[in-house]
């Protein structure tokens, strides 16, 4: 299968892609620029500015708006647009970079060194009454991290391992009981973000690889998607059927002219669909 570019270029390091239907299509982000890039219902894009120079991820809310990991923490998009940040949980050069909606309506989102200082990264919870919990540390590069369908197990990637791995879920504990689920270190590309289909299996997004791959439910490779640009970031199932998967690509670290693809918005209907239920912040 080969992914079609439905967007121009138009960001520096899109990731972060998520589908609902409360926001009337598809949102993801153009990450060091600030921004949340929506894709509407007539493939217009809109840029939206958020309060911080990084939004790593945003999904929607039980309030109709939507929680989002900013540079150091967390903040809130009411149901009008408008932002409320939440204090920074640290300081120093660590900004967040993936996350999603855990099975009790919490948000997980995982940080990374501006350098990749092995060790230094880590993973946060925000609950639906704000407070924040640090809940795994020395991590690297925490990036891709879905949930099965009944919610017992999570799926996650620390790029620099070359692998997923899989947690099972504890309401109150978070993620727990970490084993590996498939070792991709032979594959072409490093394993960025992930996600899941209606059948239980992942797919993951190969980023210098050019690729996404399809992971069954025991972790074998069973698909390829091929991409145009190498530094593929995320995917996501959406559309009204969440029948189309679309991925991010990225221009960071690229020269002018360099791969001038990257950065655009790609999808591919792989003949599996999405969960038909999204999760949301405060279930």
């Amino acid at each position: 299968m080969h992914a079609d570019r439905i967007t121009d270029s138009l960001c520096h390091h899109a990731e972060g892609p998520y589908w609902s239907d409360e926001w009337g299509g598809l949102r993801w982000v153009d990450m060091l620029a600030g921004d949340i890039m929506h894709l509407g219902p007539r493939d217009e894009v809109r840029r939206i500015e958020a309060p911080s120079p990084v939004v790593a991820c945003v999904r929607p809310a039980s309030s109709g708006g939507a929680v989002l990991a900013l540079e150091k923490g967390f903040a809130f998009e009411d149901a009008d647009g408008s932002f409320v940040p939440l204090p920074p949980l640290w300081d120093g050069p660590i900004r967040m970079n993936e996350g999603a909606i855990a099975p009790d309506g919490s948000f997980l989102c995982g940080s990374m060194a501006y350098g990749a200082t092995p060790g230094a990264a880590s993973m946060w919870r925000l609950r639906p009454d704000s407070t924040t919990t640090e809940i795994l540390t020395d991590l690297t590069i925490s990036n891709g991290l879905a949930f099965s369908a009944d919610g017992t197990r999570a799926f996650y990637v620390d790029t620099p391992t070359g692998r997923v791995d899989q947690f099972d879920w504890d309401d109150e504990q978070g993620l727990v009981e970490r084993r590996p689920f498939a070792d991709l270190t032979s594959q072409d590309g490093h394993p960025d973000g992930l996600t899941l289909d209606s059948e239980g299996n992942v797919w993951v997004a190969m980023h210098s690889g050019h690729q996404v791959l399809g992971l069954d439910p025991e972790g074998q490779v069973a698909e390829r998607i091929a991409v145009g640009p190498r530094q593929v970031t995320a995917c996501t199932f959406g559309g009204e059927d969440r029948s189309t998967l679309f991925i991010t690509t990225s221009r960071e670290n690229l020269a002018d002219g360099e791969d001038p693809e990257a950065g655009s918005l790609f999808a591919v209907q792989p003949g599996v669909r999405g969960p038909a239920d999204e999760r949301v912040f405060g279930g």
